[in-house]
């Protein structure tokens, strides 16, 4: 049992060593924990402290279907950071949906579930960009990809929807969230709809991402995906959904209209990442798929393209803590959990459980900076 939680944690003999000592011998069965330290080991591998009484080690899955591939095939061993993101992901759903029900707000959001793959991938975008709200036009007016993305969650977070954006679980900086596992999640509800991206991305890819769940959304299914635009070999879902998310970020018939003859292909995948504020992979694929640059080209560029993002370290900064605690919390949950508790509907000790937070003054803070006087 303790070999299986070590390896379910990704942890090595050595580094668990560093932190207890005689963890060696306790694999090795040559020793035995006292129950204090067996408590620690528990948390530092996050496992349950009775999992590790069973006589073998439990079958895990995923509680939402895994209809993505990585390297041609389905994730058979998902990491402690990703199930427990899903269940608190789950926890914040099951009590906002319980919250509308209670205020009688429970009317179903009509989109869900509306469409079908059978339906054009255009008339698909067309109807998410005109319910969210969320078109070229706005878009383009962002300065930054940061401020697009903020625009696109707020916009899909007022029509309904439960956006959380985090690179972290709850707020443990030490467990940071793998976008070669994972890169968003969805959780469908007619109530309440959540969607879940790996912050750890790049602003660009996220934009892909959150297109890309709620192209789920719109099928009213849920999933976990990697949003991943060059899959060739991909479910059929996972293609539906990628070609609904191009469309909605990258119309194809403005796209055209945008095209310059005789431009160079890196001085125009440039140019139209900035312009419609996508990552230069989406680009790159949209110009393949209206026959600017020929599949070896692609394959090229593309790997390339990849290549150079995987290599680049990612410097950016914290931030404004309160700040970005909407983002990664949804501000439609966010708000309605603070208000809740204020009316003494919710407990600060469960609010504070779905928060993340361990002080009662970060939950003060939270409500302020949302606007409640605290």
């Amino acid at each position: 049992m303790f070999k299986w939680a070590r390896e379910r944690a990704g942890m090595s003999v050595d580094a668990l060593a560093a932190k207890f000592p005689r963890y060696a011998e306790w694999e090795r069965g040559e020793a035995k924990p006292t129950l204090k330290q067996l408590e620690k080991f528990a948390d530092a591998a996050h496992v349950a402290f009775g999992s590790l009484f069973l006589d073998s080690p439990p079958e895990e899955y995923l509680p939402i279907p895994d209809f993505r591939t990585l390297h041609n095939r389905q994730l058979r061993h998902p990491s402690p950071d990703l199930f427990d993101m899903i269940l608190i992901c789950q926890q914040r759903q099951d009590w906002y949906r319980d919250h509308c029900v209670s205020e009688e707000y429970d009317d179903p959001l009509p989109f869900i579930g509306s469409v079908t793959r059978r339906q054009s991938v255009k008339q698909v975008a067309a109807s998410i960009r005109e319910t969210i709200g969320f078109d070229l036009k706005a878009r383009s007016e962002c300065r930054t990809w940061e401020a697009a993305l903020k625009h696109f969650i707020t916009a899909a977070d007022e029509a309904g929807v439960l956006v959380m954006c985090s690179g972290i679980v709850r707020n443990n900086t030490r467990r940071k969230l793998k976008v070669e596992e994972f890169r968003g999640f969805t959780l469908a509800d007619d109530i309440a709809p959540l969607i879940f991206i790996n912050g750890s991305d790049t602003k660009s890819a996220q934009m892909f991402t959150l297109a890309h769940e709620l192209a789920h959304l719109w099928l009213g299914q849920s999933a976990l995906s990697t949003a991943h635009i060059n899959r060739d070999e991909e479910q059929k879902i996972e293609q539906w959904c990628n070609a609904v998310a191009a469309e909605i970020l990258v119309p194809l018939d403005v796209l055209r209209d945008e095209v310059n003859a005789g431009e160079p292909v890196g001085d125009a995948v440039k140019r139209l990442a900035r312009r419609f504020k996508v990552s230069a992979l989406v680009i790159l694929r949209r110009l393949f798929d209206i026959g600017i640059i020929s599949r070896p080209d692609f394959r090229r560029l593309y790997d390339a393209e990849l290549q150079r993002l995987t290599d680049l370290a990612d410097t950016r900064g914290g931030g404004n803590f309160y700040l970005s605690q909407a983002t990664r919390l949804s501000r439609r949950f966010a708000c309605a959990l603070v208000e809740n508790v204020l009316e003494g509907g919710t407990l600060h000790r469960d609010a504070l459980h779905l928060l993340g937070y361990k002080r009662l003054d970060t939950f003060d803070n939270l409500g302020r900076s949302l606007g409640y006087p605290i």
